[in-house]
Formats: C-alpha cells, structure tokens, sequence
C-alpha cells in the first residue's frame, strides 16, 4: 500500500533527518592522488573532534583509515590550507608517507605499521612553521614544499617561500637543516611542478594587495644538478591576470589556466587550448587545487563548466572535451592521474561527493572510494531547480532554488512556506548544486531554501566576479533581496516568513542584509565580518588581510564608506529576532567582531541568540558543534514564522 499524505502546516513536516545526522555527514573526501597503483585521499571524522584522516585504498577495494586520533591530516599555510600530504611505494612495496598534522602544523614522516616521525622543527615566534603542498624528491632525500614562516607575534608578520626538508629527519631539531629553494620576494607562493626532466619547476606567485583570482605571475626556473633553483623568471599572468594552476605535460611543454580572455581557460606554452565562456579553473583558497592534470598519453583531464562542473577529457590537438557519463553534475578541485587513470571528487542533488575514477581510455566513470549511501529514503531529498533572476539594472542572479519537499506530507492550499536564503561564504566563491543534509534538514520539514550566487560569485566569467568590486555590502545584499521578493512576488514564498543566512563573508551579507533591508523577518550570522574598519587593520589573518581594498577599496582613500557599509555601524537598527554563532578559536572572524556588534545593540536590543563555540574555528567541524548550531537555528526559524517543528529543543532568544 501507498503512504498517506498528510496535510500539516510547513515547518511542522516530520523528518528523519535530524541535525545529528546532517552533522555525521557534512564535510568531503579531498586531496586525492596515486600511491603507485592505489588511490588515497583525506576524510572528514566529525565524531572525531572534527579530523581529517588519511584514506588508503588496497587493490581489493578495502578502504583504510591509516591515522588514528588525534592525528589530523590538515595544513594551515594562509589558514584555509593546502594539499596535507604526499605518498610513494618504495622498492620493497611498502608506502611512505610524509603529512602535515594540524595541532603543530609539523610535516611528518610515516611508513604504516610505524609511528608518525617529526621532519619538520617547532619555532616559539608568532604562528610558528607551517608546511604545504609536499612532494617527495625521494631520489634527493627531500621534500619539496611551500614553507609559511611566521617572523613576530602579528599575523601579517610572515613570510612564504618555497623549500626542502630532509627525510631523515636531521631537520626537525634544526630550522638551518630546511634549504630554501627560492627567496621571500613575493608574499604568496604555491608549491613548484617538475617537469619530466626535472630539469625545470613552474609555480604561482602573487603579492598584496591582490587576491589570487585578481592577479597572479607564473613562475619558471631552471632546476641545477645539485637541486637548486636558477634564473626564476615570469612567463605569464599579471595584476590582471589570474593564473590559477600550472603544469608540465608528458613531453615538457608548460600548461596553464589563465583568465586573460574573462574565462579562466587552458593555455599551452602560451596558446589558448579550447576557446569557450566557461571555467577551466576556479578560486585558488587553497593551495594545491587542481582543476586539469596531464595524462602521458597526451590527453588532459579537466573540470570545468559554467555554474557547475564536469569532469571531462581535454584532447588539445582538436580542442574537443569529451566529459564524463554518470549522475554527477559537481566536481571538486582535485585530480589525479596515473597512465589511463583519472580520480576525481564529484557530487549530485541526490548523491554526496564521492570519489570517482574515470578511465580516459574507455571513458567509463565509476565510483571507488567514500561511495554514497543513502542513510534515510532519497524520497525525502530536495528536488532543487537552477533558476536566472533578474536583479537590480536588469543584471542576472544566478541561484538554486530548494522548495519544501516530502515524500508524505503537504501544507493546507492557502498556505505559502517559509523561505530562507543562503549567502555563500568568500564572497568569492560559489554554492555547488549537490546533496546536502543540511538543505535537506529544512526543506523536509517544510521550510524552503534559496541559495544566492550573488554577483561577485565564481562560475560565471571575470566581469561576473569583478560585480563586486568596491561594491560589497551592496551587491550581494541587493542580489540576495531581488531572489528572495521574486520568489514571494510570484507565489513561491510567503513575503512574511522570508530569512538570510551566511557564514563568514555570507554571515557579512546576512547582518548586512538585516541591518539596511527590510526584506527579512529573521536571519542566522555564522563566524561573520561585522566591522571592516578592525578586520582590515589587525584583525584577521594575512592571506585576507587587504581583501578589502578589492571589495571596499583602499581604507586611506575611503573610510567613511568603511563605516557607513559595517553591519556593527548599525547594528542599533536591527529590528529582528537573529542568530549569532561564533567559534572562539576563529582567527580569520575572531570573537570581537561578534562581541563589537552585540555591544552596539543599543537600549532596545532584537531579541537574539549568542552562541559561541570552545575548539572551533572559521566553519564548524565538530559533530556536537553542528548539532547545537542547526537545532538552535531551526528553533528561531519556529519562534518567528510560528512553526512547530517536532522534536526541535527550544532555543532562548534574550532582548
């Protein structure tokens, strides 16, 4: 027999999706590569105080977690990380291993079986020593990587360099023992890519105040027989060109991704491989994301598209890309090759990113690793649709659309749902169209979800991204409040049960959007910026540190539009209930932003909450953090649309 659909108010749909479950299974395999023939990546754990391990695959299929706790397979180069590790089969078989653990950022030296070993030394100054991006010169006794060294106690008192660690560990007592392969010129590096020969290593470089998907140089060198970097010179990309990944083909020749046309497209020793208004790269926070890897035949493996990914097969002779059959419509930035093979990270609405194996060959795709299981019916998964809105001066808003979705239960006629926007964070970056409990956590009880790829979003070409350019605070809010009216103006959504919700740059468009709107009836700010004027001068990390000069403009040249654009500036206007949730280890949006704007509520302060989280920092990882914070939004969701969701623990909103 069929199930009865019952008729109940939105927001009250019973789910068994329950915010314990969205928290078990948040986060993505990542950092994939070959270890001979075996595919390897990390893993989340949030159980786990929030770790990333290492996985190894064995030939029969049999996933391996290879790390215990506390053991944390996580860089902390410009904070958001980087490529933590790097593997090979010695000549006996067994594997070596060299990784970053998060709690001390020290590279370590491991071969299973054994314990992790030190090859990295700790320094007392500042953040300390911090390592990225490691590849194995087995054959030199080294380890080739971007070297972050903190010189005083100011996070912008730091300097980057490319550099050689031994692997017999004489370095992890001895600073001096580390040889640098290049100086500190430039204030940001990526690690270097060999050429066959390795007679030549190629890498990215980029200074303040630019971001990296503002202006990057590609940089060559010739690489002596004593393994030292000569002649370093610029061969492509600029302040106004953004190279985002560089390598070696199979015979020499220099591949790149550069955004020289308003995509960011492959080049070729200089000439443009596939001509076409989509992305061949991305934004590179983090250092090592891979968007293209050259197989030895020739061929290129690729992801790219417009708005979303695919993973395809690049022949650069005839410019064709043949892409990958299967159900994903998402790949992350990762690959990885080996001969025919090609090992990539991909998602869909209804399936968690997985890893994938393509063989370039027969072009078959299937998955080997992290596979996805559904832990509940996909009958309760949300059915979204990629909507174009038209947004103030006729410009396009490009956005996922999640209506309220259950397998047994529909609203009365005359009533239309709640409605909640999501404000992606960087704000250069871009929310991918894949299966997400915490999506599914709302939209399985009634309450709809819009996300916002506001203009200043990545995806969509350069003139796209640059929408933002000294206009944030302004875009993205107007961006955000055309999608959320359009949706009430026609009929979607219920005009008075609209919300905004964001994270870090998205937590900005949220206050933003609740202290100079009157588009929403509550709103949820996660680990936000709220003050422009103390972040851009001593408050975040030195990656972002003049961000704000692209997004704002130049404090010196513009401080009142510093202060007039701050949510904390007006955060005495606030005249709805909202969520405040904050981890206290943040140091990219520390506490005092939250703190400073709390302070500023004035005598008559919006009903609110204040959560504030030990152990986390800039996005929550912690399974328990993750409970508390979803059940705690949803509660404030039912206090002021006069919900009842079942089940939900109430959550105390002080005035």
């Amino acid at each position: 027999m069929g199930q009865t659909v019952r008729t109940l108010a939105y927001g009250s749909w019973p789910s068994p999706i329950d915010a314990a479950l969205a928290a078990a299974h948040d986060g993505h395999p990542e950092h994939v590569g070959f270890v001979g023939d075996e595919v390897w990546w990390t893993e989340p754990r949030p159980a786990e105080a929030g770790r990333r391990t290492l996985v190894r695959r064995h030939a029969d299929g049999r996933e391996q977690s290879l790390l215990p706790a506390p053991w944390n397979v996580r860089s902390r180069v410009i904070e958001y990380g980087g490529h933590p590790w790097a593997a090979l089969a010695q000549e006996d078989g067994r594997p070596l291993v060299v990784f970053v653990n998060f709690a001390d950022q020290r590279l370590y030296r491991y071969e299973p079986g054994g314990e992790p070993r030190p090859l990295t030394p700790v320094s007392d100054v500042g953040a300390g020593l911090r390592w990225a991006e490691p590849q194995l010169r087995f054959e030199r006794g080294e380890v080739w990587c971007v070297l972050e060294e903190f010189t005083g106690a100011e996070p912008t008192e730091v300097r980057r360099v490319l550099a050689a660690v031994p692997l017999d560990g004489s370095a992890a007592r001895d600073r001096d023992a580390v040889r640098e392969l290049t100086d500190d010129r430039h204030r940001f590096v990526t690690g270097p890519k060999l050429s066959p020969d390795g007679r030549r290593a190629a890498w990215l470089a980029w200074d303040h105040p630019r971001m990296p998907w503002d202006g990057t140089e590609l940089l060559l060198a010739d690489v002596g027989p004593d393994g030292i970097l000569h002649g370093a010179r610029t061969v492509a990309g600029g302040p106004g060109e953004s190279i985002a990944q560089a390598d070696f083909t199979h015979d020499g020749r220099l591949l790149y991704a550069s955004d020289r046309s308003g995509w960011w497209n492959l080049y070729l020793d200089g000439e443009q491989l596939c001509p076409r208004e989509e992305e061949f790269g991305g934004a590179l926070w983090k250092l090592g994301m891979r968007w293209f890897a050259p197989l030895d035949s020739g061929l290129i493996a690729v992801v790219h598209g417009r708005g979303a990914t695919a993973l395809g097969i690049l022949d650069p002779d005839t410019g064709e890309v043949v892409d990958a059959a299967g159900p994903w419509t998402e790949f992350a930035a990762t690959l990885a090759v080996h001969g025919d093979r090609v090992v990539a990270v991909g998602a869909s609405p209804r399936s968690a990113y997985e890893v994938v194996e393509l063989d370039a060959r027969t072009g078959r795709a299937r998955v080997i690793g992290a596979e996805h299981d559904d832990v509940v019916d996909p009958a309760y998964y949300p059915e979204p649709q990629i909507r174009t809105f038209t947004g103030p001066d006729g410009r396009d808003i490009h956005a996922h659309i999640y209506p309220p979705h259950h397998p047994g239960c529909v609203a009365p006629a005359d009533e239309l749902p709640p409605y909640v926007v999501w404000a992606h964070g960087g704000p250069t970056g871009r929310a991918p169209l894949v299966l997400d409990l915490e999506i599914a956590y709302f939209t399985s009880r009634g309450i709809g979800v819009a996300e916002v790829n506001y203009g200043g979003s990545t995806g969509y070409g350069r003139a796209y991204r640059e929408r933002l350019r000294e206009q944030w605070g302004v875009v993205d809010v107007e961006d955000c409040a055309a999608v959320a009216l359009a949706l009430a103006d026609e009929g979607t959504a219920d005009r008075d049960r609209l919300a905004v919700r964001g994270g870090s740059a998205g937590g900005w468009t949220a206050a933003a959007s609740l202290t100079t709107t009157d588009v929403y009836a509550c709103g949820t700010i996660k680990y936000p910026i709220l003050d422009l004027t103390g972040w851009g001068t001593g408050e975040t990390h030195d990656f972002e540190s003049r961000y704000l000069e692209t997004l704002i403009g130049p404090l010196a040249d513009v401080p009142a539009r510093y202060t007039e654009r701050s949510p904390a500036t007006h955060a005495d206007r606030l005249r709805v209930p909202f969520l405040l949730l904050q981890g206290l280890d943040d140091v990219i949006c520390p506490p005092v932003q939250c703190e400073r704007f709390l302070a500023r509520l004035g005598a008559r302060p919006a009903p609110h909450a204040y959560l504030a989280f030990e152990g986390e920092g800039h996005g929550f990882r912690r399974a328990e953090t993750m409970v508390r914070a979803l059940e705690a939004e949803l509660s404030l969701y039912a206090q002021v649309f006069v919900l009842n969701p079942p089940g939900v623990p109430p959550l105390e909103l002080v005035e």
